[in-house]
């Protein structure tokens, strides 16, 4: 299991500090969230990425993946009744797919609460029928880039649509793509889910639904810095054979970005060596 960490955790720096920041700390790779690269991320050139792929090559660190995928540009959403909205959101999603695998990352995640909501007047099943198609094209883009596309459930303050594993993973099943799954947000899945994070692993990654685990407390601050013990959810991910990466990702960093970073990653590494 590679651990990561989500970039914009030390976003200030820039990008190639960034990579020699976390390479330091011991993580092994950085989670790129592209709106911290770029205002137009999906129309970032050929030139960039490879900069970009260089600095972490030169730092020792991989890319592992793309997440916050539709923060910029404004506007975008994959459950808005305009036709054309929905459109300009799939070729935005379409071109980060061939971003991540031109940064070799494996997989991207669609977390993006904002641009997952409910029109007014609307029904859910609507509006998540109109998410399916925007997901079923990336899954489309992914499968021929070779990378994994991960629909992410958020807890019901952060978004009205796809609140559960249980959810997500409806949706795959639909959809039926090899190259679209589900993933694991600890923070969102304590406060949505009736299961604790372990109980969650066991239930869903023998299904194979389960490609991506991203690790924070359930009071938004890096792993180690609540009450939530992720000892418990590492040896369940390690019974099950689980060959993914685990990213930190605190929203409120405590006492700062790469403080928090630099706690997350010893915590982590902790639990792993008294695992092993």
């Amino acid at each position: 299991m590679r651990i990561a960490l989500c970039n914009e955790v030390i976003a200030p720096m820039p990008f190639p500090r960034q990579c020699e920041y976390a390479s330091k700390l011991g993580y092994d790779g950085l989670e790129i969230a592209p709106y911290t690269l770029s205002d137009e991320p999906h129309r970032m050139g050929s030139s960039q990425i490879a900069a970009a792929r260089a600095a972490a090559r030169e730092a020792g660190i991989e890319v592992t993946g793309l997440h916050w995928l539709l923060i910029k540009p404004a506007g975008l959403s994959v459950s808005s009744k305009d036709k054309k909205i929905r459109q300009q959101t799939i070729d935005v999603m379409l071109a980060l797919v061939d971003q991540c695998a031109e940064l070799g990352g494996r997989y991207l995640v669609h977390g993006s609460p904002h641009q997952r909501r409910i029109d007014p007047g609307e029904t859910r099943a609507a509006a998540t029928q109109r998410a399916e198609e925007c997901f079923a094209a990336a899954a489309e883009r992914a499968q021929k880039a070779g990378v994994i596309y991960c629909i992410e459930p958020l807890s019901p303050e952060q978004t009205p649509l796809v609140n559960t594993l249980e959810e997500a993973a409806g949706i795959v099943a639909r959809i039926g793509n090899p190259a679209l799954k589900t993933m694991l947000d600890c923070s969102a899945a304590s406060r949505s889910e009736k299961e604790s994070l372990p109980a969650l692993v066991e239930r869903w990654l023998p299904k194979g639904v389960i490609a991506h685990v991203q690790v924070n407390d359930r009071n938004r601050q890096g792993p180690g810095q609540g009450e939530q013990r992720f000892a418990p959810l590492v040896a369940a991910l390690k019974k099950h054979g689980y060959r993914g990466d685990i990213a930190v990702e605190p929203f409120d960093y405590v006492p700062d970005g790469p403080a928090a970073a630099a706690r997350a990653i010893g915590y982590l590494r902790g639990i792993l060596e008294a695992i092993e």
